[in-house]
């Protein structure tokens, strides 16, 4: 069997693993969440086995990322962790490639070989962390629960012998057991305060073309002119597509900054809305050494583009 029929078996056998752990999902998760779940894990699957490489159905278009434990060749594995709140343990993965290996051999992209992006499914619970690997190619590090639900689990990485690609961003579902509190129902919001800072987001996301967002950030009304490089831009912001968390690609606009460099109080990223919809927006920024955390919910808004959205390259390896 090739490697596109081999993977293609797998995407099938997930969707339909998928399928069968829906009803479990929802005792944890909004029905419609675990619909728009499900059939995002079976549009990846062609009728001949294969993997669809399109964006949301349509050929000849982008694919979105992170709505399948496989792309491009590489597979990840299920995700070990703990199954409760509050109990202390180990998550776990594996990322193999597509003769069933270990892939063992990754380039850095922002400063790391692998991101790992964890969001409960109402879009709570963010965490962006970087575990370790050992020599057999098993990604790890200590974990604890904070609140029971169903989570999506992101590794976002570039192999090092596709180095100048695409980074590959796979994703599976973990279960936690525990009282499930919903978070309260929200519309949408450009302000964000976290530890003491007040974040703002200005720009239109739109949907099919590429567009501006500026984050700006103060702190007791006076502009932070003192944001630190992290993970090799001054700040870093993941976008997930409200309802199926679809995983979309932001990257920050200008040079990498240098060692000890400072700026602020303004970030510029450019992105892409696939659809039109709602979509969640998490920026990472650093100050005095410790990681900040600002969450934004936004709508996406008509028009081809926005100003100057032309004249920027985009970059294959940011976020």
């Amino acid at each position: 069997m090739n490697a596109p029929a081999r993977i293609g078996v797998y995407a099938a056998g997930l969707a339909v693993v998928f399928g069968a752990s829906a009803a479990v999902a929802g005792a944890v998760v909004p029905e419609q969440t675990v619909t728009a779940w499900t059939q995002s894990t079976q549009s990846g699957v062609t009728e001949e086995g294969g993997m669809e490489h399109s964006q949301d159905g349509e050929a000849g278009t982008e694919p979105v990322r992170g709505l399948s434990a496989g792309q491009d060749g590489y597979l990840l594995s299920e995700v070990s962790a703990p199954d409760a709140v509050g109990s202390s343990g180990e998550l776990s993965f594996r990322i193999t490639d597509d003769e069933g290996a270990p892939l063992t051999d990754y380039a850095a992209s922002h400063e790391k070989e692998l991101h790992l992006i964890v969001v409960r499914s109402d879009g709570t619970g963010f965490r962006h962390v970087h575990p370790q690997m050992d020599d057999d190619g098993v990604w790890s590090l200590p974990w604890t629960w904070d609140a029971a639900g169903t989570y999506r689990v992101y590794a976002d990485f570039v192999p090092a012998d596709v180095s100048d690609g695409p980074d590959v961003t796979l994703s599976r579902t973990v279960q936690v057991a525990g009282d499930y509190e919903p978070a309260p129902a929200t519309g949408t919001s450009t302000t964000s305060s976290v530890d003491g800072f007040d974040v703002t987001l200005d720009g239109d996301l739109r949907a099919g073309a590429t567009s501006e967002l500026t984050v700006n950030v103060t702190r007791d009304g006076e502009p932070v002119t003192t944001l630190q490089p992290y993970l090799g831009a001054f700040g870093h912001l993941v976008a997930l597509r409200d309802g199926d968390l679809a995983y979309l690609h932001v990257h920050p606009e200008g040079a990498e900054p240098t060692p000890g460099a400072l700026s602020g109080p303004a970030v510029t990223f450019m992105t892409q809305a696939p659809t039109p919809g709602r979509y969640l927006l998490y920026l990472d920024f650093q100050v005095d050494g410790h990681v900040h955390t600002a969450t934004f919910a936004v709508n996406t808004t008509e028009g081809a583009g926005s100003a100057g959205a032309g004249d920027h390259g985009r970059d294959d390896h940011g976020h």
